[in-house]
C-alpha cells in the first residue's frame, strides 16, 4: 500500500491529543455554519457538505452543544460572509507549505499569512507552484470492529472509486482520486458505515527529510499559520520521524 496514508494516520492521532483543541473546535464550527448557510438547510440529511461537516466534527470530539450553535447561526443567517483563499509558498530548507484559509477579511488573510512566511525565514508563491509536489486525494479514516470483513469490504469500496487502503492502530484508511470524492462517500452511506473523518487532503508525492534543529524551524512556522483564527488547514512535505513531532491537522 502507498505511503500516502501515513500522512492520514500521524494527522488523526493529532487530532486525538492536540492541546489546541478550542482552535480545532473552531474550525469545525466555522466549516459546520458556511455548510449550513451554503446548502441552504441545517438538515444534514438534505445537506451533504453538512452531514459530512458533522461527522467531521464529531470525530474530534466536538460537544453536541458547539455543533448545535454552529447549526443554528447558520440558520439564523447573521454569519459573516466567509471566502476561502489558499497560499503556498515554501519554509525553511525548502519544504514546501500549502495553507488553505476560510476568512472574511482578505486583506487582513493575505497581510498575515505573508508575515508569518516573512518572519520564519519562508517565501510566498504564486497560486499552482506547487501543484507537482501535492496530489489531492480523498481521504476516510473507518474505525474497525471485530465483525468487519476488511477484504470483501475493500472490495466494495473499490467498486465506489477506492484506489488505496492503510490499516493502522484500529482504523482502516481509504483513499481515492479528487474525482472520486463523492461517489465513494455515498458508497460509505450506501454500506450504512460512518467513517469517523472525510476530507480532501493535499498528499506529497515527495518529502523534505531534516535534522531535528531544521525540523524545529520549519514548525515555528507551521505553528505559527496554524494559530491563525483564519486558517483552516495547513499541508507540507516534511518528513516527520518517531519522536520529531506531529503532522498538521
Amino acid at each position: 500500500m502507498s505511503g500516502h496514508s501515513k500522512w492520514s494516520t500521524i494527522k488523526r492521532k493529532k487530532g486525538a491529543a492536540d492541546a489546541k483543541r478550542g482552535k480545532i473546535f473552531s474550525r469545525f464550527s466555522k466549516e459546520i455554519t458556511v455548510a449550513v448557510k451554503e446548502g441552504g438547510s441545517g438538515d444534514p440529511e438534505g445537506n451533504p457538505r453538512l452531514r459530512m461537516a458533522i461527522q467531521n466534527a464529531k470525530g474530534v470530539n466536538m460537544p453536541k452543544d458547539n455543533i448545535e450553535r454552529a447549526i443554528k447561526k447558520g440558520i439564523g443567517g447573521d454569519v459573516n460572509s466567509y471566502m476561502e483563499l489558499t497560499f503556498e509558498g515554501y519554509g525553511p530548507f525548502g519544504v514546501a507549505v500549502y495553507v488553505e484559509c476560510l476568512t472574511d477579511n482578505q486583506n487582513r488573510t493575505v497581510q498575515e499569512v505573508r508575515a508569518a512566511f516573512s518572519k520564519n525565514d519562508g517565501s510566498l508563491g504564486t497560486n499552482g507552484s506547487l501543484e507537482f509536489i501535492f496530489d489531492r486525494k480523498g481521504v476516510f479514516s473507518l474505525p474497525v470492529t471485530d465483525d468487519m470483513d476488511i477484504e470483501s469490504l475493500e472490495l466494495d469500496l473499490i467498486d465506489g472509486g477506492a484506489d488505496d487502503f492503510s490499516e493502522e492502530d484500529g482504523y482502516l484508511t481509504v483513499m481515492c482520486a479528487l474525482e472520486d470524492f463523492g461517489n465513494l462517500n455515498k458508497k460509505f452511506e450506501d454500506l450504512n458505515l460512518e467513517t469517523e473523518n472525510a476530507e480532501l487532503q493535499r498528499i506529497p508525492n515527495n518529502t523534505k527529510s531534516l535534522t531535528d534543529e531544521e525540523f524545529q524551524k520549519v514548525m515555528k512556522l507551521i505553528d505559527t499559520l496554524e494559530d491563525n483564527d483564519d486558517v483552516q488547514q495547513v499541508w507540507h512535505n516534511l518528513e516527520v520521524g518517531d519522536g520529531q513531532g506531529l503532522f498538521v491537522y
